[in-house]
C-alpha cells in the first residue's frame, strides 16, 4: 500500500479550496453563501433537508452540516460522500490540484516512519525540560519568568521549561528512554560533528519554549539563555526532518483556531511576546521562528485571515522591518489579501507595552493598524511636501516602481488608482476664488482674503490645500501666545531634547514671533548647551523651575487636542525628528517670506508698479502654500503606533 506523506496531503488541502471539491456534489445557496470570503452553504448530501444547512470554509478547509453533524475534509468527503477508498480520493484530488502523484518510495516510507519516532522522540524531551522547571534545579528559570511576569497558568499553556546547565542530562535521559544515538542527532537535540567525539547537549542552562507544528506536534526547540556570557541570547533547534523555520510559526495551530473563530492574527518578534499577547487575550499572535517573514510565512497567515497584522518596534529597527515587509508582501498581494501594520512606542515591544500599560494599550496599537497602502505612502513621502518638480516627479516615479512589481494586474491597478489620487490631493493646484482685474484698488471677489482669491501670474503655479486640509485643526486660531508652528517646534525639542544635538548652530539663529516663545527656547538652549546629554524629563524639571511649566502645559495640552502627537514624549524618535524637520522648514521659510513680503510692501509705497504689485501678491502667495502646507503631513506617528493626524 502506498503510503502519503503528511507534507503531500498537506500541499493538496492548501492548493485545492474544499468548496470546489463540495462543489460537484451540490448546488451552492447564492443568497446565503459569500464566495468572497471563501464561505459556502447548500443543502446536505448526506440527509435529505430543504434549508441549506451545510457549510464548506475555504479558511478552514473543512465542512461541517448543522443538521446532521457530518464534518472532515477534503479526503473525507469523497470517501464519504461518493464511496472512494482513500488512495483513490488521494489521486483525485491530487489531480484537482495540480499536485503529482508520488510513486511508491520505500525510502520515503522509511523517512516518514523515522519523522514519526523524531515527534516521540521531542515530546519526550519537552517533558523532560518541563520536568526540570518545577524541580529544584530549576529555581533560577522560575525566578527568571517571575521577573518577566509569565504566570504558571502561560507556562502550563506554552509548556515552558528548563534546560539544566549541563552536557549530558537530556542525552541520558533520551538514551534511558530508548532513543538511539542517531534519533538525538536527527532530532538537532544534541550537538554533533567529525571534531566532536562525544554529542552534548545543545540546549544548556535556558528556559525552554516548545515549538509546535499545525497539527500540535513538537518540532522544535527555542531555548533564552540565563547566562549573559553566551553567544547567543537564543538559540532555536536546526534544520530537521521534522522542522523547517519558512513553514512553522511559533503558537501557528491556536492562532489558526483563534482566526476561525473570527479573532485578528498578529505577527510579533519574540517567544514572550506571543505569551504576553495571548495570555492577555490576543490568541491569534504568532511568531516567525528566528528569522525574517516569509513568503511563505505570508501564505501560511493569508490561509488564516485576509488581514493579518504586522507589528512592529517604533524605533529605527522596526522602521526597517516595515519597509522590508512592505518590500515582501507588495508583489503578493491577491484580491481581499493584505496586511495592515501596527507600530509600537519606541523602545517597548508588545511584551513590555501589555506589562507596563496594560492589555488595552496593546489593543490600542492594533486598532490603529494601517493599511499597507497607508504605509508606502509615508514610507516614500517621509511626511515631506517636495516643492520642486523634480522631487514631485521621483516620488511619483517611485510609488510607480513599487506598484509596478504587484503581480496580480487587479490590485495593482487599484493601487495605482490609489496613489494617483494621493498625489493629486498632495499637489493641488490653486483654485481662484473670482475674478481680479491687478488693479491696485480692486478688492472684487475675495481680493482681501490674503492672497486666496488672487489670479496666479503666469508661469508660478503653486499648491495649495484642499478646502479640507485648509479647515483642520492647526490652521486655526491657537489660544496660546506661540503659533501652533512654534509650539511644535519647541514641545519637540522640550520631549526629545538630543534632536537639538546635530542642528544647535542653526537653532540658536531660529527666530521666533511670539514673546513667550523667544523666552522659552533661549531658556531651553541654555539648558541644552549646558548639559548635552540631559533627558526630557530632566529639561522639563529645569523649564519648570525658571517658571515656564505653564507655558509647556498650555502648548502641549494643544497639540495634543489637535492630534499632533509626534511631539509628545512617548512618540517614536523618528517620528519626532520628522516632524520637527517639517516645522523647522516651513518655519524658516515663513520668516523668509515675510521679511520679503514687509520688503515689497515697502517698495510698492514707494512706487507701484504693475511689476511689484505681483511681486506682493507672489509673495502672499507663498505665504498661504507654507501655511497650508502644515496641514500636508502624511503619516506622522506611523512609527509610535498612531494613526495618520492632522499637523
Amino acid at each position: 500500500m502506498v503510503r502519503f506523506s503528511d507534507a503531500f496531503l498537506e500541499e493538496i488541502r492548501q492548493r485545492l479550496p474544499i468548496h470546489e471539491v463540495v462543489g460537484e456534489h451540490v448546488i451552492w445557496d447564492k443568497r446565503k453563501s459569500q464566495p468572497g470570503r471563501g464561505d459556502f452553504w447548500a443543502c446536505c448530501p448526506f440527509h435529505g433537508e430543504k434549508t441549506p444547512s451545510f457549510h464548506a470554509d475555504d479558511r478552514k478547509g473543512i465542512y461541517h452540516c448543522f443538521g446532521c453533524g457530518k464534518t472532515g475534509d477534503h479526503f473525507r468527503f469523497l470517501t464519504e460522500s461518493a464511496g472512494m477508498s482513500f488512495p483513490e480520493a488521494v489521486e483525485k484530488l491530487a489531480g484537482m490540484a495540480g499536485v503529482p502523484m508520488p510513486a511508491r518510495d520505500e525510502r520515503e516510507e522509511a523517512r516518514e516512519e523515522v519523522r514519526r519516532n523524531l515527534y516521540d522522540v521531542m515530546e519526550v524531551a519537552a517533558k523532560y525540560f518541563e520536568a526540570a522547571l518545577v524541580h529544584n534545579i530549576g529555581a533560577r528559570a522560575r525566578g527568571y519568568l517571575f521577573e518577566r511576569a509569565v504566570s504558571p497558568q502561560a507556562q502550563t499553556r506554552f509548556r515552558i521549561g528548563f534546560a539544566p546547565d549541563s552536557r549530558n542530562g537530556l542525552k541520558e535521559h533520551l538514551a534511558a528512554n530508548g532513543v538511539s544515538a542517531q534519533e538525538m542527532i536527527d532530532t538537532g537535540l544534541v550537538i554533533h560533528g567529525d571534531d566532536i567525539a562525544v554529542p552534548y547537549d545543545r540546549f544548556r542552562n535556558r528556559v525552554m519554549f516548545p515549538i509546535t507544528d499545525f497539527r500540535g506536534r513538537i518540532v522544535a526547540f527555542g531555548g533564552r539563555a540565563l547566562s549573559a556570557d553566551v553567544p547567543a541570547k537564543y538559540l532555536n533547534s536546526p534544520e530537521t526532518p521534522i522542522f523547517s523555520k519558512r513553514l512553522v510559526l511559533y503558537n501557528g495551530m491556536d492562532a489558526r483556531k483563534a482566526a476561525r473563530e473570527g479573532k485578528p492574527v498578529i505577527v510579533v518578534e519574540g517567544y514572550l511576546d506571543v505569551v504576553s499577547s495571548v495570555m492577555a487575550g490576543f490568541d491569534g499572535t504568532v511568531a516567525p521562528m528566528g528569522t525574517a517573514m516569509t513568503e511563505d510565512h505570508l501564505q501560511m497567515l493569508w490561509r488564516m485571515t485576509d488581514a493579518p497584522i504586522l507589528c512592529f518596534d517604533g524605533d529605527a529597527a522596526g522602521l526597517r522591518a516595515a519597509e522590508r515587509a512592505a518590500g515582501l508582501v507588495l508583489p503578493l498581494l491577491q484580491p481581499g489579501k493584505t496586511v495592515r501594520i501596527a507600530t509600537l512606542p519606541e523602545g517597548l515591544d508588545p511584551d513590555d507595552l501589555i506589562k507596563q500599560q496594560g492589555r488595552n494599550a496593546f489593543a490600542d496599537v492594533l486598532d490603529r493598524a494601517r493599511s499597507l497602502n497607508d504605509v508606502v505612502w509615508s514610507l516614500e513621502t517621509g511626511g515631506m511636501v517636495p516643492e520642486t518638480p523634480e522631487a514631485r516627479a521621483a516620488l511619483e516615479a517611485r510609488l510607480r516602481e513599487r506598484v509596478n512589481g504587484i503581480a496580480d494586474q487587479s490590485v495593482r491597478r487599484h493601487y495605482m488608482q490609489a496613489f494617483d489620487e494621493k498625489l493629486a490631493a498632495f499637489f493641488q493646484p490653486a483654485r481662484p476664488a473670482g475674478r481680479f482685474d491687478g488693479r491696485p484698488g480692486d478688492r472684487r471677489n475675495g481680493a482681501r482674503r490674503g492672497g486666496y482669491g488672487q489670479p496666479r501670474p503666469q508661469g508660478s503655479p503653486r499648491l495649495v490645500v484642499s478646502d479640507t486640509l485648509r479647515n483642520s485643526r492647526l490652521l486655526k486660531p491657537a489660544r496660546t501666545e506661540a503659533t501652533p508652528r512654534e509650539a511644535v517646534i519647541l514641545m519637540s525639542l522640550v520631549n526629545h531634547p538630543s534632536l537639538a544635538e546635530s542642528r544647535l548652530e542653526p537653532l540658536a539663529g531660529l527666530e521666533f514671533g511670539s514673546p513667550a516663545a523667544r523666552k522659552l527656547f533661549s531658556a531651553l538652549l541654555d539648558l541644552i548647551m549646558a548639559d548635552h546629554d540631559i533627558s526630557g524629563a530632566d529639561l522639563r524639571a529645569g523649564l519648570g523651575a525658571r517658571g515656564f511649566g505653564p507655558d509647556i502645559e498650555r502648548m502641549e495640552a494643544l497639540l495634543r487636542g489637535q492630534g499632533v502627537w509626534q511631539v509628545l514624549a512617548d512618540a517614536a524618535s523618528l517620528d519626532a525628528e520628522t516632524g520637527l524637520k517639517h516645522a523647522l522648514a516651513l518655519h524658516y521659510k515663513s520668516v523668509e517670506l515675510n521679511k520679503a513680503l514687509k520688503a515689497a510692501e515697502n517698495a510698492l509705497d514707494v512706487d507701484w508698479t504693475e511689476d511689484s504689485f505681483r511681486v506682493l501678491q507672489d509673495i502672499k502667495n507663498q505665504i498661504t502654500t507654507v501655511d497650508g502646507t502644515e496641514a500636508l503631513i502624511e503619516g506622522f506617528g506611523s512609527l509610535s503606533g498612531r494613526a495618520a493626524r492632522n499637523f
